[in-house]
């Protein structure tokens, strides 16, 4: 199905939305239209791989292009940290669990993946190797949502602790459980997350947690450097909602079906979008098993592209302040996500 495609006026800043773009076109979805920002000044790096795909595209990993995220402890102290996620938008915690706890869940998911067929039959199922049929997206995943060893590491009293402390009161956390089952080739769409869900208070973060050690040729979580401060020039992207339609449009009746749907993507080109915004792309040397990233709603991200012969293996879930209103698409024993009855219209 092909995303909207937006078209930004320089003058007046007026999102208009072209229709059916012809998949043969390669075009790029991102309204950005404003001058880059100069790249900031390189920074020491440890060797790379010759190279480094996302979504099928080499990165410039010259160090102005590329780079590491800022790795914190949870130990530090709370001011540190909210001061750490207002300059970078992101929080990289290692060790905030144990590697026997999160090896439990990844031995849990990867014998449920054994099941289910998608493993080679009598391989070793923790290296998770692929035997060619894809799981498929967070929605529609077929991995079990309600896995108690998962439920009690995402959704325990450690991370329960850890945002009432960030967040200073009572919180609460999203249902749904986004799982990243991702095999070789293409990494995840870059992107932001409010366009996801954002009906609910916008002081929300996301929790990204590696199910395993993920090499940078295993592909993991990809964040453009202080993208989270360009709100202004991303406006017409992050006031869209994947589930909203416009109902003065032509093909207002099909998209209110949702035969036809716009999937959240900024960006087909991950360098184009880097030009634009400026900052270098970042990721981790490793991430380990025990390790989490916590990142707020405006953060571009997306992750590297798949090299390997195996499942990376990651989920993210979503926490706020209780009495912050929160989306309801996700919340709930079932949450009903992205379906038909969430489909909203407005007057574009």
């Amino acid at each position: 199905m092909i995303p909207d495609a937006p078209e930004v006026n320089l003058a007046t800043g007026a999102l208009r939305i072209f229709r059916n773009v012809p998949s043969s076109i390669p075009f790029d979805p991102w309204p950005l239209f404003l001058t880059p920002i100069s790249p900031d000044k390189a920074t020491p790096m440890t060797r790379l791989p010759s190279r480094l795909l996302a979504l099928g595209q080499e990165l410039d990993l010259s160090p102005t292009g590329f780079g590491f995220l800022q790795e914190t402890h949870p130990l530090q102290g709370m001011d540190a940290l909210r001061q750490q996620m207002t300059q970078d938008g992101y929080l990289y915690l290692r060790d905030f669990w144990s590697r026997d706890a999160v090896q439990a869940v990844r031995d849990s998911l990867t014998r449920q993946l054994d099941q289910l067929g998608f493993l080679p039959a009598g391989s070793c199922l923790d290296e998770a190797r692929f035997n060619g049929r894809e799981v498929g997206r967070a929605w529609g995943n077929p991995l079990n949502q309600h896995d108690p060893l998962l439920r009690q590491l995402l959704f325990g009293p450690r991370m329960h602790e850890f945002f009432s402390d960030f967040l200073g009161g009572e919180v609460s956390h999203f249902d749904f459980i986004w799982f990243r089952t991702k095999g070789p080739g293409l990494g995840s769409p870059i992107h932001c997350d409010l366009v996801y869900m954002g009906r609910g208070t916008h002081n929300l973060y996301t929790t990204w947690v590696p199910l395993g050690d993920v090499s940078l040729e295993l592909g993991g979580l990809l964040v453009l450097e202080g993208s989270h401060h360009q709100s202004d020039r991303l406006k017409a992207y992050l006031s869209r909602d994947v589930d909203e339609y416009c109902t003065n449009l032509p093909d207002a009746d099909a998209d209110a079906a949702e035969k036809k749907w716009w999937d959240g993507t900024l960006t087909r080109s991950p360098r184009s979008l880097q030009k634009s915004l400026g900052g270098r792309w970042l990721t981790s040397p490793e991430f380990r098993l025990g390790d989490v990233v916590i990142f707020n709603m405006q953060l571009v991200h997306g992750s590297l592209d798949n090299q390997t012969d195996r499942f990376r293996l990651s989920t993210d879930t979503r926490f706020q302040l209780a009495a912050e209103s929160i989306d309801k698409r996700w919340v709930g024993e079932n949450p009903p996500g992205h379906s038909l009855a969430q489909r909203r219209g407005r007057v574009c």
